[in-house]
């Protein structure tokens, strides 16, 4: 039997694909460490335009982002992002050392889905990160169903016309 802190890493299928940005080598290191272990495959940026370039390669499944990178900030990245049809749906969840309100709210005007200070609790990180990939899976299934039964309903009407 596994010890209750070791967690199944689902299949390859199952997993994953987590960008993680941030301009700090040992935040980038640790972050990846942490997910890894959880059983999810990670990319990482060291600043916002790699990131952006790497995200036209492979868009991930979620966004782990730092606001204050030199260059372009993690607003900044996100605001390019939320502009994208193709990018507009990536979950983004910012990482600040910042605890002001308005900095929070800010990342969640331009469209993140979650906020976390640093320094970072790992279990918070674990339950944020899987709490919006379970959302993101939920509403890609809600759409999926969604075309499928417009898809079903438009074939006997237009039989009927």
């Amino acid at each position: 039997m596994d010890s209750p802190d070791k967690t199944k890493q689902p299949p390859a299928s199952e997993q994953a694909e987590i960008l993680i940005v941030d301009d700090r080598p040992d935040n980038l290191r640790l972050l990846a460490q942490i997910l890894v272990a959880r059983g999810y495959r990670v990319r990482k940026a060291i600043n916002g335009s790699t990131a952006l370039m790497g995200i036209k390669t492979l868009i991930p499944d979620l966004i782990l982002l730092d606001i204050n990178m030199p260059g372009l900030s993690g607003y900044d990245v996100c605001e390019q992002l939320k502009s994208d049809r193709q990018t507009k749906n990536i979950p983004i969840v910012f990482l600040s050392a910042s605890d002001e309100v308005m900095d929070k709210v800010k990342a969640f005007e331009l469209g993140g889905v979650d906020y976390i200070t640093k320094p970072f609790q790992v279990p918070e990180v674990l339950a944020r990160v899987a709490t919006q990939i379970k959302l993101k899976r939920f509403n890609q299934m809600r759409e999926n169903l969604s075309k499928a039964i417009v898809h079903d309903l438009k074939n006997p009407l237009s039989v009927i016309t």
